[in-house]
């Protein structure tokens, strides 16, 4: 008898992975449950896709704008931006909507349009139907995270989502939350919509999974090229109507203060959208640690928790590869055989700086080697020491390569520069396949820039030495 899965969310990333997995398995049984309208998940509706959309439009007018070559700044047209994110967007998701309509034409794959609520173990009510299955996927993805401040519920804001909707904008806002959302979003809204803005962060400097120097070149370049006001070490206290707008009260240094603006605008985070499931009629409690590596609840092991819904890391490629993994581990319980804990290097690429100073990071930073204990090397360089960022007109930024410093393995890498995106492939090759600095050809196709690369290996290896 075949094994029967239920997958609630199956539009999103994380369940169609778990779906594609396990459709062509003869031995199993698939229900694919997902209300989403028009549907195809968070990243391609409201996440990474129309964010790149809208931020390009900011990058070529912040381009023009810095290069001493060219005349004038042109405007960004909103309503054309937004006409053609809709455009693009609804495109994508068709095609991620025909890609589960298609695995339901399986023999034994079946898909609901609707909404489902878990009324026991691993049943679930649809409608006027009942449906028991041997395992349940949860991968429901994420809604915003609104703060728990005195007055939130008394004003109104917005959110990513109304930005990414947005045709015209106020003169001003304050903005709250400065994390991948926040770092991506602020200087668009400066670039393309005008607004003068206040940010608040909590910490001494923004981007917490990058190594200080990082996070204080985010400060500087925000600050100096969009011309953005950001409270560090503050901390949100209450938030009132002014009538016409809004004013924040915070805390930063011992002292308080009020700021006021046109508009609040929320970049405070996601948490797992688990609203309505019914998971009180479960054994499943979600709190912290509810899901464990193999990605089964903790509470119950024929439940799976995928993607953004588990709290882990919501990051497009992360949903997928926890897909794979549940749907590798349902078969293997259903074996009986042992199930494998999900691990991944870590690798996350930040659009900041309207996606011409993009952040990204592959394995380890500086910070996260010096935790473990072990011997390492790590060398910096500036974009600026290379003439082809010159050439670009986008000379700001850096670049950090850890590296093992008794065999010289690549163990991490850090850029936050023109082009820092693009190389994030590279590098992730480089510390997955755990390659020797020295081994690496420094030598790039000139003049291109992953130059950038080519000084911080040679820099590495020089540092390790050529003893094997």
């Amino acid at each position: 008898m075949a094994t029967h899965v239920v997958i609630v969310g199956a539009y999103g990333s994380a369940g169609v992975a778990v779906a594609q997995s396990l459709a062509e398995d003869p031995t199993v049984r698939l229900t694919l449950i997902d209300d989403g309208d028009p549907g195809g998940g968070l990243c391609i509706l409201r996440g990474c896709m129309p964010s790149k959309e809208v931020l390009s439009a900011a990058a070529h007018r912040y381009q023009a704008r810095h290069d001493p070559r060219l005349s004038g700044t042109p405007e960004v047209d909103l309503e054309s931006v937004v006409d053609l994110k809709d455009d693009h967007v609804l495109g994508f998701a068709e095609h991620r909507r025909a890609a589960v309509h298609d695995l339901a034409e399986g023999e034994n794959v079946e898909f609901i349009h609707d909404t489902a609520r878990f009324v026991d173990d691993h049943t679930v009510e649809v409608g006027d139907r009942e449906i028991e299955a041997d395992y349940a996927v949860i991968a429901t993805g994420s809604k915003v995270n609104v703060p728990d401040l005195p007055g939130m519920h008394e004003v109104e804001y917005m959110t990513s989502a109304d930005v990414l909707d947005a045709t015209a904008f106020p003169d001003s806002g304050i903005v709250m939350g400065f994390g991948y959302t926040g770092l991506e979003l602020v200087p668009y809204l400066s670039e393309a919509a005008g607004m003068d803005l206040t940010v608040i962060e909590h910490d001494p400097r923004p981007l917490d999974e990058g190594d200080a120097p990082f996070g204080d070149e985010i400060l500087d370049m925000y600050r100096e090229e969009f011309d953005i006001d950001i409270l560090t070490e503050t901390v949100e206290r209450r938030v009132e109507s002014t009538g016409d707008g809004v004013r924040l009260h915070v805390e930063q240094s011992g002292e308080t203060k009020s700021i006021d603006a046109d508009e609040l605008i929320l970049f405070t985070g996601r948490r797992p959208n688990l609203d309505g499931l019914g998971l009180e009629d479960t054994p499943l409690s979600p709190d912290e640690g509810w899901v464990e590596e193999t990605m089964q609840a903790r509470d119950d092991p024929r439940t799976f928790v995928v993607g953004d819904a588990n709290g882990k890391e919501p990051i497009l490629h992360v949903a997928k590869e926890q897909g794979f993994k549940a749907a590798e581990n349902i078969l293997a319980h259903a074996d009986g055989d042992d199930l494998e804990p999900y691990e991944n290097v870590h690798h996350h690429v930040i659009f900041s700086g309207v996606g011409v100073y993009p952040f990204a990071r592959v394995g380890l930073s500086e910070d996260a080697a010096e935790a473990e204990g072990g011997e390492y090397v790590a060398v910096t360089r500036q974009a600026s020491d290379d003439g082809v960022f010159k050439t670009k007109q986008a000379s700001r930024g850096l670049a950090k390569l850890v590296v093992d410093a008794e065999d010289g393995t690549v163990i991490g890498y850090q850029g936050l520069h023109y082009h820092a995106d693009v190389m994030a492939k590279t590098m992730q090759v480089v510390v997955e396949r755990g390659m020797d600095v020295r081994d690496i050809p420094d030598r790039a196709y000139h003049p291109t820039t992953p130059e950038i690369l080519d000084g911080l290996i040679r820099d590495a290896s020089e540092k390790v030495g050529t003893d094997r």
